[in-house]
């Protein structure tokens, strides 16, 4: 296969699965977009192994370790019959992305393969914050210091800005997703907050099986919104120093997130009743005026 249908195998993955992604990849320059589309089929197909819930989670390991060795295997020979990593490999060449940060990404995707994660009833969880925030850096940080790669920067202040963007982006998925993470075993919620709260994860099982959600436990919820709310900040501070054919990508990305995050809060976190959207036409809009915002990147670059 050729990389310019490797790629286009990416883009179809993207466009059918990515959702928030896949908005904001419309906006960037054509090899960019290529890019981020290979890097997005590259984490998709590590997420789907890692949810396969018509598998044992030992099948999923055996599945993961037999795709992992396949596809360092193609980075190391360059040859293989697989798109996605036909795609990944050209990406990692043009933009030079280190092998360390595609590890890392995969190493989070595989955290909830991990036998010892379970610590509360068979529950996975995590003892504080700190413990929350490594694992928001593996499965979101990580994908932030590729993409400013994809995206282009100068100013090695943007890892630390585009590290702590990606805990805001993953916080706020932690949040729109307790009910469904409870339903599959997975309490992202910092126990030590649970606790703070007054909040067993017994308790949050019986809130995604439907118990009514009190006062205390949205005032758990409200101290994690508010923490993404703090780390938004550096997104504000990463969009200036990325490069400007890329910064309306980045805008939209941060938007629709940001967004989500807002209609959390306004629901007073109440995430359990059904499932908070950022609707299709509300991203639309902003990738309308993400366009607009490209274009005159484009004319003034």
């Amino acid at each position: 296969m050729t990389v310019t249908a490797a790629y286009s195998v990416c883009r179809n993955i993207a466009k059918r699965e990515a959702k928030n992604f896949y908005y904001a990849f419309r906006v960037l320059p054509k090899h960019k977009s290529d890019a981020m589309c290979a890097v997005y089929a590259f984490m998709r197909r590590a997420d789907d192994i890692a949810d396969d819930e018509s598998t044992t989670i030992d099948e999923r390991r055996e599945v993961m370790r037999r795709w992992l060795e396949d596809w360092r295997a193609a980075r190391q020979t360059g040859a293989s019959s697989d798109p996605v990593f036909i795609a990944l490999n050209d990406t990692q060449k043009t933009f030079r992305i280190p092998d360390e940060l595609l590890e890392d990404l995969v190493k989070g995707t595989t955290m909830d393969l991990d036998p010892s994660s379970a610590s509360e009833g068979g529950v996975q969880t995590y003892a504080n914050f700190d413990e929350l925030y490594r694992y928001c850096y593996l499965v979101a940080s990580v994908v932030g210091l590729v993409c400013i790669r994809i995206f282009g920067y100068s100013d090695a202040r943007a890892e630390r800005f585009a590290e702590e963007t990606g805990i805001a982006f993953q916080l706020t998925n932690i949040l729109r997703d307790v009910k469904e993470d409870a339903e599959r075993g997975r309490i992202y919620l910092p126990l030590d907050m649970l606790a703070q709260h007054g909040v067993s994860v017994e308790r949050v099982r019986e809130l995604a099986a439907g118990a009514t959600l009190e006062a205390n436990e949205r005032e758990m919820l409200g101290a994690l919104a508010a923490k993404a709310q703090d780390y938004y900040v550096s997104s504000n501070e990463l969009l200036p120093l990325i490069d400007a054919d890329s910064r309306a990508a980045l805008w939209v990305l941060v938007m629709i997130y940001y967004d989500l995050l807002t209609r959390i809060r306004v629901r007073k976190c109440d995430v359990f009743s059904s499932r908070v959207r950022v609707p299709t036409a509300g991203k639309l809009v902003l990738l309308a005026r993400g366009a607009l915002m490209a274009l005159r990147n484009r004319r003034h670059a």
